[in-house]
């Protein structure tokens, strides 16, 4: 909803039809090879059994408080956030056969390999490496499969004049773009408050607290940055804030306090309206 809000009508099927094919593609090969890839047993660098899981296998990667297939099914939606960052980055100029490739190596071979080095017992983690529900590992994994991805692509046809300047593209649906932000700002309280890996409402209540703060401070920040700058309102950043407020608070939430948590809205909403 987010992404086919912000790009053009004549793509918002496109987009549906990518981020859709992201999920069901995606649940496919990290049940086969990915989640083997993210918390099987092998080496610091990647894993090296637990394909295709079924009932019975055992692998020292998941809790033990946990099912296998519930452990499983969490992260295999985290998977599939990282693959749909990038659809994001490339909307509108990328071809769907090359999407569904480079979706196909990053959920089953890029992003877990990446996972298993900070949660699955892998180089980062024996560092002390602390990421609690993928700041790192989601985010800044698909971020960077993003920005690799628009820097192979380049501009939308049509972005930039004769002059070098820029043409305006809005977005054609704010009120849908809006609403898949505040579904994901909701989403959001699943994911990190889920990261618990236990059933303790004190733990997942702070998690969820500091959350929500860091994601409304992000929304005020970006929109009043803006504000100052050109003297204009612009949703479409307050609503990129809350979602870096989100993104930022995502790999500590479980031991930043509530008043520091707005400041690491403001400060990732900040650096995100630089970014753009």
């Amino acid at each position: 909803l987010v992404e086919s809000g912000f790009c053009r009508r004549k793509n918002a099927v496109m987009v549906l039809l990518k981020n859709v094919g992201v999920v069901a593609l995606g649940s496919l090969l990290f049940y086969a090879v990915g989640f083997g890839f993210m918390f099987g047993d092998g080496n610091a660098v990647v894993g090296l059994s637990g394909f295709f899981p079924g009932d019975d296998t055992v692998l020292a990667g998941v809790p033990k408080n946990l099912p296998l297939f519930v452990f499983l099914f969490f992260q295999l939606v985290f998977a599939a956030t990282a693959a749909t960052i990038v659809s994001g980055a490339v909307a509108e100029r990328a071809r769907l056969g090359t999407f569904v490739v480079f979706t196909a190596v990053a959920v089953a071979v890029v992003y877990p390999i990446v996972g298993h080095w900070v949660w699955g017992g892998g180089w980062l983690s024996t560092l002390g490496f602390h990421d609690f529900a993928g700041s790192t590992v989601v985010h800044a994994v698909g971020g960077a499969m993003a920005l690799t991805g628009a820097a192979i692509v380049g501009a939308r046809r049509g972005k930039y004049k004769k002059d070098g300047s820029v043409r305006p593209m809005p977005a054609h649906n704010f009120p849908l773009a809006a609403l898949g932000v505040l579904i994901l700002w909701l989403g959001w309280f699943g994911f990190n408050g889920g990261s618990t890996l236990a059933a303790d409402p004190k733990a997942i209540g702070r998690v969820i607290l500091v959350t929500n703060l860091s994601a409304a401070a992000g929304f005020l920040a970006a929109t009043f940055h803006v504000r100052l700058r050109t003297g204009m309102l612009d949703l479409s950043m307050g609503l990129n804030g809350a979602l870096a407020g989100l993104v930022g608070i995502t790999a500590g939430c479980d031991v930043i306090a509530p008043g520091e948590s707005m400041l690491v809205g403001v400060l990732a909403a900040l650096a995100a309206g630089g970014g753009v």
